[in-house]
């Protein structure tokens, strides 16, 4: 189809001129869609999206030149969204990617300027996004996670179900005279709930039942939109946009669930994202992109021989020829300081998984246990790993009752030695359960290893150990700096080596390569945006967000709130006459899991970190099933956005195949943010 422009707005005006034609590709998980741009039309095409998504791209692209007589030659830009924008590439036209979220908030901005929230309903995906009025640009939003419920794939195979085609699903719909109740979010029970219907309805034979359970199906699925519009909230102005918005069953009942009426529009609104890419094409055409800093040559600081360290540590540990005792540790409140003293080899057991691990361990657990966890199951249950082979005893402390269970699951592997934490921090009572505890592992090591721990030992471990912990968040405060000389991952790189290489061979090498970061000049603004991670355990293997944070989107994460990042070294250890209180009351202090900590406190810590590390936005990332992070949610992102902080939740787990819906979700809070760091610097208005 072709539009034209002043027929679409009206005498309102268009605002994105340029001399060349330009197009925008939307490639989605079910079709794909394209707009061409010229100074007065807009021409848009249709077709599936195939295996292929550059042959796809191709295609499509074909069809718009076609469609609009335009040259391939002749286009100035393209800009690529959608489910498959990573993999395009067009190496004789300029060319950008960008978040499908940001497009689609581009797009209707374009035609409806009013346009303040969007509903935008996808093959794969469903979205709330609030739109700024004056920009197009993107000031909140809310999207499903990793749940095909409110989707136009719960849609398609509600209709398969019912021997209808899409079309006629919506159709049917408007038809009910009695909505069936399908109560389930979920998509595989609702499938059950509809079998079930469908079969109580043939034995009526009329198109009614079935009218009846496809008006059901429309309101299962409008209730999941309508609780993630609840969370961005809604404004005058709103728009249905993406393949769903087409159809009428799916609209109504939005509407009067919602209690507001879409905007009526002319524009086929399936095209909305590509319309937004066009429009992005527009804006970046004559530009050229800025070369990426060079952060390796500026710094001249190799890291590499810390990640070779640790490797060797690890060979070292697993060698079957090295007859030392060789424990491993669970948690951070495992006092190291012990372990040395006792002279046995130890490492911490914080591997992440991956699905066959996982899937390893579910089966000693619920499935409703969080992936580290089975992780740290299935590691031992596999016997794949050398260094999970080769201990001798498991260390661990009750910090919640996933973790408990795991302890008890290892026990049939390996001998463990589960022990607890007091459940109120601050009492005096508290401390002296918890230096009780502290005193029963030393004697549970000196059983394991026939040789008696001293006191003068113990206490020469206690500094040795605060001098690491105080050099790694010298490393971190290096990140205060507005051009920080080392990223997020490179400083995990050296809170790693802290579990895996022996202290006294570790901390000189911390201090070598602290005087050659430190000594590097601060080059000013960097003008990267600073973003804090906080939340769950970040495991050791588990980079997926700082690679797409810092590697493919050129960001910066400069503190971390979770237990393998900056938070466990936050605090120095205040040495007593006691060594054994020492420990007790240094662990509950440093309070780095949410479970040994108020609420409050943990929110509290955690807003004051961002705030120190003047970071952007925060990432709020919790394992799935998590009872301390994955509850208390929303007493971190109630506490950020009174700090004016914007916050992204990101439930995590360990499956490989989502890596295109982090990288969505990212990009459009970096819109997000970009936005609002724009906003801030604009010049302010001087009292005379």
């Amino acid at each position: 189809m072709n539009y034209s422009i002043k027929e679409l707005i009206g005498s309102g005006g268009w605002r994105f001129e340029h001399h060349r034609a330009v197009v925008g590709l939307d490639l989605g998980s079910r079709a794909s869609k394209g707009v061409l741009l010229t100074s007065r039309r807009i021409y848009t095409a249709l077709i599936p999206t195939g295996l292929y998504m550059q042959e796809t791209a191709d295609e499509l692209l074909k069809k718009l030149l076609r469609l609009a007589r335009v040259k391939r030659a002749d286009l100035g830009y393209i800009v690529g969204t959608g489910y498959g924008r990573i993999s395009l590439s067009f190496d004789d036209v300029p060319f950008e990617v960008v978040t499908e979220i940001s497009c689609h908030a581009m797009g209707a901005h374009a035609l409806y300027p009013s346009t303040r929230t969007i509903i935008d309903i996808g093959g794969q995906d469903s979205k709330a996004i609030k739109v700024d009025v004056d920009t197009g640009k993107v000031v909140d939003f809310v999207m499903n996670d990793k749940c095909a419920a409110g989707t136009g794939q719960f849609l398609e195979k509600a209709a398969v179900l019912l021997g209808l085609t899409l079309d006629e699903l919506g159709a049917f719909s408007l038809n009910a005279t009695d909505p069936a109740q399908i109560s389930s979010q979920c998509v595989v029970f609702a499938e059950s709930e509809m079998i079930s219907l469908r079969a109580k309805g043939a034995k009526v034979n009329d198109s009614g039942a079935v009218a009846n359970i496809a008006a059901g199906i429309h309101y299962s699925a409008a209730r999941r939109v309508r609780n993630l519009l609840g969370r961005v909230g809604l404004e005058p102005g709103l728009l249905f946009t993406g393949g769903v918005s087409n159809n009428p069953g799916m609209r109504r009942i939005l509407e009067e669930l919602i209690g507001s009426p879409f905007t009526e529009t002319t524009f086929d609104m399936i095209h909305a994202g590509a319309l937004g890419a066009a429009v992005y094409a527009t804006l970046h055409a004559g530009r050229q992109r800025a070369a990426e800093d060079n952060e390796h040559e500026f710094r001249g600081v190799d890291l590499l021989q810390v990640t070779e360290l640790i490797e060797r540590r690890q060979e070292a540990f697993v060698d079957p020829k090295n007859d030392d005792v060789k424990v491993g540790y669970l948690c951070t409140y495992t006092p190291l300081e012990l372990l040395n003293a006792a002279g046995v080899k130890h490492a911490r057991l914080f591997k992440a998984g991956n699905p066959d691990t996982v899937a390893a361990g579910e089966r000693f657990t619920q499935s409703v246990f969080c992936d580290f966890s089975k992780s740290c199951i299935g590691a031992f249950q596999e016997g794949g790993d050398p260094l999970y082979k080769a201990i001798d005893k498991v260390y661990n402390f009750h910090t919640c009752a996933s973790m408990k269970r795991a302890s008890e699951v290892l026990e049939q592997f390996v001998p463990v030695k589960l022990l607890n934490l007091p459940k109120l921090r601050d009492s005096k009572a508290s401390r002296k359960f918890f230096r009780d505890e502290i005193v029963a592992f030393r004697d549970d090591l000196e059983q394991l290893t026939g040789r008696k721990i001293s006191e003068s030992a113990l206490r020469g471990q206690i500094d040795l150990y605060d001098k690491l912990r105080q050099q790694l968040k010298k490393f971190s405060e290096l990140r205060l700096r507005s051009h920080p000389p080392l990223s997020g991952s490179e400083f995990l790189e050296l809170a790693r080596a802290y579990y895996y290489v022996p202290a006294e061979e570790l901390l000189p090498l911390y201090q070598d390569v602290y005087r050659q970061l430190s000594a590097l000049p601060d080059r000013g603004e960097s003008g990267k945006l600073r973003l804090m991670i906080a939340g769950s355990i970040v495991a050791d293997g588990d980079r997926r967000l700082l690679e797409i944070i810092e590697k493919e989107l050129g960001l910066q994460v400069v503190v971390e709130d979770h237990c393998t990042g900056l938070k466990p070294f936050y605090h120095t250890m205040i040495d007593g006459l006691d060594p054994f209180q020492t420990l007790a009351d240094g662990y509950l202090d440093q309070a780095p899991c949410a479970r040994m900590k108020s609420l409050a406190a943990n929110v509290e810590f955690s807003g004051r970190l961002a705030r120190e590390y003047a970071v952007d936005g925060v990432l709020y990332v919790h394992m799935k099933f998590c009872s301390c992070y994955g509850v208390g949610k929303k007493g971190f992102l109630d506490h950020f956005q009174s700090l004016e902080l914007p916050v992204l939740e990101i439930s995590s787990d360990y499956s490989e195949s989502d890596h295109g819906q982090l990288k969505t979700r990212i990009e459009a809070f970096v819109e997000v943010l970009k936005a609002k760091r724009s906003k801030n610097r604009e010049p302010h208005a001087i009292d005379a």
